[in-house]
């Protein structure tokens, strides 16, 4: 039986975590899985609800940075122009963005009937990370009705980590991984975190733990290495601007070096945050400038930036240790992360009895 980090004995930074330590801690925050593994199929879809309502009617602000842009998301460049999210943001593998773009379209036409009748489109978000290593990608086994599954399956408890959804077949320094997620409190706010990893290999455990690993060069049949990808999804009630989400986007990827990526040349890797603060209507004339934002120089701004770094570390730990062995095609096989790596590890810490 595998265990997320905390129930180890670990811990990340110094931010107390929210209740279900993840993204839902996020009030209104949803997050939902399709999980597909027969066959020689290892994939799925992750779907993330910024609120529970109308996400193209009611918009959140948001922001995205691309720590390395070899990668084939859908929907970042309009997020880029204007600062807000519109639909849920799907996540799947790489081959299948198409299929689950059209089921989120479906998903969003079907709520909102006065859409695509005019220049009035949707800008669906995907972020991919390539599992074909454990999944057969050319089987194109991810259809329009899986992501349909997994926003239908979003719920507000969702804490799951390992091979679910997205992180079905994924791998992390050529040990199984998948989603991880994370929360902190921040003064009186939330800061949440879902991560799917996939990069690295054996060898580069050293940036982990400070040493070569020996074992990093035999054993079973490994991932590639010059493959991986990495989707970070930052959600948060404090009240930012889409600016201020982009730089927020920046500090989640320090998060990831300090998890041992170094964005290799294949390994697409990117950070989409949002805030919940404010909804921004899609038919108004009034513009949303008149919404009130922490200062950059305020108190929380500052904690917010630092927790992001550690919020994100604790995801690619999280989807580590709770990830078990998986079988996949032509018999490649993902063994699972070993525990004792983790005392090994800069900024790991036992974590305090009874604390968050």
């Amino acid at each position: 039986m595998r265990e997320r980090l905390r129930e180890l004995g670990y811990a990340v930074g110094r931010f107390p975590t929210g209740e279900r330590n993840a993204l839902v801690d996020v009030p209104d925050v949803r997050v939902g899985h399709t999980t597909l593994a027969d066959g020689a199929a290892r994939t799925g879809v992750t779907a993330v609800l910024p609120h529970g309502g109308n996400v193209y009617a009611e918009k959140v602000l948001g922001g995205s940075h691309a720590v390395n842009a070899y990668g084939k998301p859908a929907g970042l460049s309009q997020l880029a122009e204007m600062g807000t999210i519109e639909s849920p943001i799907l996540i799947t593998s790489t081959v299948s963005v198409g299929p689950v773009w059209e089921g989120g379209l479906r998903y969003m036409l079907e709520r909102n009937p006065a859409a695509a009748r005019d220049r009035d489109t949707i800008n669906v978000i995907v972020g991919e990370c390539f599992d074909g290593w454990l999944s057969d990608a050319r089987a194109l086994t991810v259809r329009p009705e899986h992501a349909l599954d997994a926003i239908a399956a979003a719920r507000e408890d969702e804490a799951r980590e390992g091979a679910v959804g997205a992180g079905t077949g994924t791998t992390c320094f050529g040990f199984k991984s998948g989603v991880g997620t994370s929360s902190r409190l921040v003064d009186d706010r939330v800061l949440g975190c879902l991560v799917v990893s996939n990069y690295g290999t054996r060898r580069d455990l050293h940036m982990l733990t400070g040493r070569p690993d020996p074992a990093a060069d035999g054993g079973s049949a490994q991932p590639p290495t010059h493959g991986g990808s990495v989707l970070i999804v930052v959600g948060t009630d404090a009240p930012v601007s889409e600016r201020q989400l982009r730089r927020l986007a920046v500090r989640a990827a320090l998060g990831l070096g300090r998890a041992g990526s170094f964005a290799s040349n294949a390994s697409g890797e990117f950070a989409i945050a949002f805030s919940t603060a404010h909804r921004v209507p899609h038919w108004t004339d009034r513009p949303h400038d008149h919404f009130s934002f922490l200062r950059d120089d305020s108190s929380t701004m500052r904690r917010l930036f630092e927790a992001a770094g550690e919020v994100v570390q604790e995801c690619v730990l999280g989807s580590l240790c709770s990830a078990d062995v998986t079988d996949g095609r032509d018999g490649h096989r993902a063994e699972a992360f070993p525990y004792e790596l983790l005392s090994r590890m800069a900024g790991v810490r036992a974590r305090a009895a009874g604390a968050r």
